[in-house]
């Protein structure tokens, strides 16, 4: 378990992952054991299951035309089954777009996540997902975002609530990065920062983004407490997450993760990574891949022998298709929701560009 003693030991500036198990799953210590019970780390594992094959199919379904362009999540979901995991009803989830496991942990539907990369709006409504922002499309906007709702929080004096923000490792070449760590560290605002670094920021390498030698040690210089974690082990980022969770609700300020992982996928479906990455590259991460490791501690620690995983597998399909056709027969999305709730009074410029889109539908043929 993570305590004062092991964050020192891993100081960004040592440039050494927190890890607890191998790529094959086995623990690198013969004395750890995980807080989590066996049936907690089964959950974990067919949630992180669920999440692959919704992502995968996800895919299938864009590539069919049936939806429009996607970003895949996989090889990045030890991170969010973790995250959903610690994350409590009354804490904020400040998304980036590739956080699929954390959405479903929240609250969010299939059907919602699914409506959204159709070009529907109402798959931003969340209904069940308390205290979620939706996608942030601008590049770490977002951050900023989360830091000003750990600031109203403390001002508000609520207890035991948190902020899990989540930005790529390109976000972190932006102003906004910056910015939000440094509000937040002034204002001591519970805000947990998560950097998924997966090596690309669409197709620019870490190392053409950034002269530091990782991603957390930039934490240091605002004076956040700070992690590197191997993200591909569903322990470690389960065990960071719960420490910096408990660090940012005791009223001790933001917390920074960094999340060392890889986008086995494309960056979106209009991406293609074999224009920027090798092969031997792809082949050396999926030996690190999340999935294959959750699985292997579980066979090594006898708690299950996935007899039947097949049979789960296809029982996931059948509940992601249900969930996709009832996104398809969704109503359209009403043209007056986009312009109705900007303003208290809709201002002619608005009224300017409703009438030239009604106009432009109404020569559609």
């Amino acid at each position: 378990m993570l305590d004062q003693n092991t964050l020192d030991k891993y100081n960004p500036i040592k440039n050494k992952a927190y890890q607890l198990i191998d790529d094959e799953g086995i623990p690198l210590s013969k004395t750890w054991q995980p807080e989590l019970s066996d049936k907690q780390i089964l959950k974990a594992y067919e949630d992180l299951l669920f999440e692959r094959t919704a992502d995968l199919m996800a895919v299938s379904y864009q590539r069919q035309g049936r939806m429009f362009t996607y970003p895949p999540n996989l090889g990045q979901e030890a991170i969010h089954i973790a995250a959903g995991m610690i994350t409590r009803e009354q804490d904020w989830l400040v998304p980036a777009f590739r956080e699929l496991g954390a959405w479903l942990a929240k609250g969010v539907s299939l059907q919602e996540i699914f409506l959204y990369f159709k070009g529907n709006e109402d798959g931003s409504r969340f209904q069940k997902a308390n205290r979620m922002l939706p996608v942030s499309v601008p590049i770490a906007s977002q951050l900023v975002h989360a830091s000003g709702i750990g600031y109203a929080m403390k001002y508000q004096g609520e207890k035991d609530t948190a902020v899990f923000a989540y930005v790529g490792d390109g976000g972190t070449s932006e102003g906004d990065f910056h910015e939000a760590l440094n509000f937040a560290a002034v204002w001591d605002a519970p805000v947990i920062f998560i950097v998924q670094n997966n090596q690309f920021a669409i197709s620019v390498p870490l190392k053409m983004q950034t002269r530091s030698i990782n991603i957390a040690v930039k934490g240091i210089a605002y004076n956040i407490p700070s992690l590197l974690v191997d993200g591909n082990d569903f322990f470690a980022m389960h065990d960071a997450l719960a420490y910096a969770r408990k660090h940012a609700v005791s009223g001790k300020g933001p917390f920074l993760i960094e999340a060392r992982t890889f986008r086995s996928g494309a960056h979106t479906t209009s991406d293609d990574p074999t224009k920027y990455r090798s092969k031997e590259e792809e082949e050396a991460w999926a030996q690190k891949d999340p999935l294959k490791r959750l699985k292997g501690y579980i066979l090594h620690a006898g708690i299950a022998s996935f007899d039947q995983e097949e049979e789960l597998i296809a029982q996931f399909k059948k509940q992601i298709d249900q969930e996709f056709e009832a996104a398809e027969k969704h109503p359209e999305y009403k043209l007056d929701d986009v312009f109705a709730y900007m303003y208290a009074e809709l201002p002619d410029e608005l009224k300017r560009q409703k009438n030239a889109y009604e106009n432009f539908l109404g020569g559609v043929k």
